[in-house]
């Protein structure tokens, strides 16, 4: 006789919650939208807030560090905007990934849908982010010339930024599954992304380090080890019709097959497991 064996740890069922999850799409977009709505609800601009306090942010952080560094505000404070703009979706990724699955507690218990769709609910909403920031910088375009240095090599901004809303996903699956059952993996993640936001140059530039300090260019080189420096880079770069470095492309590319495999393994053994840890 032959045992039964059960399938819910298997990689044609964690591919089928991803499948089926996409496909419940009316769902997630719809709570996705309601997340911000209920954010900004009764206030006079609505989401448009979003774009008013990166803004000030972006312009109170680049015309303090442009005056520090001794930077022309003119490249330095787009330089930092879109820095800032990308940055934001990095550290959502991590710290509301983290918890994805802990926030939705009740839906997870209550409502019968794939796993999946509380990840591509997370990763619409910071979609939605995403696009209310790049009102900002569609103004700096205009205001500070930049549509002068965009070629044709700028529209690789688009398959960058899809890069990184396809990081955002596998980053929320597994840092997601993994702080439901470890709930200390949560705080160290902020801790972690603070120190990243340090490392990582959103606030500098390496060129600056390199002409402030002395014989720092050496020191300047240790950025590569940072995996989002190469994120905003491939971002960045392009939509300031500056020179792409194709190693920042391969080193996304090498960092988002690695982090699939992970998302895709922690899938098929877990994914069965979240609605107890919850």
């Amino acid at each position: 006789m032959t045992p039964l064996v059960s399938d819910s740890q298997t990689f044609g069922r964690a591919v089928k919650d991803m499948r089926d999850g996409f496909g419940q799409r009316e769902l997630w977009l719809s709570l996705g939208w309601q997340d911000i709505k209920q954010r900004y609800r009764r206030s006079v601009l609505g989401p448009f807030w979003i774009t008013i306090a990166t803004g000030v942010q972006a312009a109170a952080m680049g015309i303090l560090y442009a005056t520090l560094l001794d930077q022309p505000l003119r490249e330095y404070l787009p330089y930092v905007t879109v820095g800032l703009i990308v940055w934001n979706v990095i550290q959502a990724s991590i710290l509301e990934g983290s918890e994805v699955f802990i926030a939705n507690e009740g839906l997870i218990k209550q409502l019968p849908s794939a796993l999946s769709v509380h990840v591509y609910r997370l990763v619409w909403r910071q979609l939605l982010f995403f696009a209310h920031n790049m009102v900002i910088y569609l103004v700096l375009v205009a205001a500070f010339g930049i549509w002068e240095n965009l070629r044709w090599s700028s529209l690789l901004a688009i398959p960058a930024i899809g890069l990184i809303f396809l990081n955002s996903m596998w980053v929320s699956i597994v840092f997601g599954i993994f702080s439901t059952r470890y709930r200390d993996i949560a705080p160290i993640l902020s801790s972690t992304t603070l120190m990243l936001f340090v490392l990582t140059p959103v606030m500098w530039t390496t060129k600056t380090l390199e002409s402030q300090i002395g014989g720092a260019s050496e020191r300047a080189r240790l950025v590569e080890i940072i995996p989002t420096f190469h994120y905003l880079e491939i971002v960045r770069a392009p939509l300031l019709g500056e020179p792409q470095e194709p190693r920042h492309w391969v080193i996304v590319g090498a960092i988002t097959v690695v982090g699939w495999i992970i998302a895709a393994l922690a899938m098929k053994q877990y994914r069965s497991r979240v609605p107890y840890w919850v």
